[in-house]
């Protein structure tokens, strides 16, 4: 069991050959589509996808409130598809939410922007005015997203098991390339080790989420690390009784774990308008 994460750059036939992956490995293709609905599914509202998903917010959208909740909502969708086994997900900073996976498989697609272009010339009648900006937009929407979300580059080669051109390889050659790349890495010890991570992922996530929309705390970039029988809660909150309330409603819920916190307090500190 592994689960495959997909970074690509737009037209470097992402879709393509995450598809082509899923198709030899007998894996289930998670797609943006399905990403989307999981999200809705679990809460967060349609009508708002449109400023976060995939793409950098605007200044009032990125201090928000739904900012956090989306975040939360796209990481329970990320990690429930990884826990169902042998998947391949695409795109949506996959690739870091589940990064403390041993049997993760991380992927970036690239390709010189002249093929690019190209490609999307082809597909869509367009000029290469128009290809050239969608190849733009598309770019800093990613990198802003993920430096959002996730402070990290995007195109960093260093968070990927491997990087390919598909200006070189096609997709039948990428995904021969990704499937050997999967039967080599994954080995019966990281697929053990990687049930109990998923494990503590979900209890993490899921403490989160109750925290955040049943006991509506108000601690920005609410974020949990479980690790054995221990959870750490990190954050940031503007008084220290909004810290104590977060602990003893987390003991209350995980009471076979220890609490620890790890929340910055700020006094005066609103994220929120």
């Amino acid at each position: 069991m592994a689960v495959i994460t997909i970074s690509r750059q737009v037209a470097a036939l992402g879709d393509e050959v995450a598809l082509a992956v899923a198709k030899k490995l007998n894996y289930k293709f998670v797609d943006r589509k399905e990403i989307e609905k999981r999200i809705v599914d679990l809460g967060f509202p349609e009508s708002k996808l449109s400023k976060y998903d995939e793409r950098k917010p605007g200044f009032f959208a990125s201090l928000a409130k739904d900012r956090d909740e989306y975040m939360d909502y796209l990481a329970t969708a990320v990690i429930e598809a990884a826990a169902e086994g042998n998947t391949v997900l695409i795109g949506r900073g996959s690739h870091i939410i589940l990064e403390t996976l041993p049997n993760l498989v991380s992927i970036r697609l690239v390709a010189k922007e002249e093929i690019r272009m190209e490609r999307l010339k082809k597909e869509f009648d367009w000029n290469d005015k128009q290809a050239k900006q969608r190849i733009d937009e598309s770019h800093n929407n990613r990198l802003g997203f993920h430096k959002s979300f996730f402070n990290r580059e995007n195109d960093d080669a260093e968070d990927y098991n491997v990087v390919i051109n598909t200006g070189i390889l096609g997709v039948e050659e990428a995904s021969d390339v990704i499937v050997a790349a999967t039967k080599s890495l994954i080995t019966p010890e990281k697929e053990k080790k990687s049930a109990d991570k998923i494990k503590c992922l979900l209890i993490a996530q899921n403490l989160v989420n109750t925290l955040v929309f049943k006991y509506k705390l108000n601690i920005n970039f609410l974020h949990a690390v479980a690790e054995g029988n221990t959870v750490t809660l990190q954050g940031v909150a503007d008084s220290s009784a909004i810290v104590e309330k977060a602990i003893v409603l987390s003991q209350k819920e995980l009471s076979d774990f220890k609490i620890e916190s790890a929340i910055s307090v700020v006094q005066d500190f609103k994220a929120y308008p």
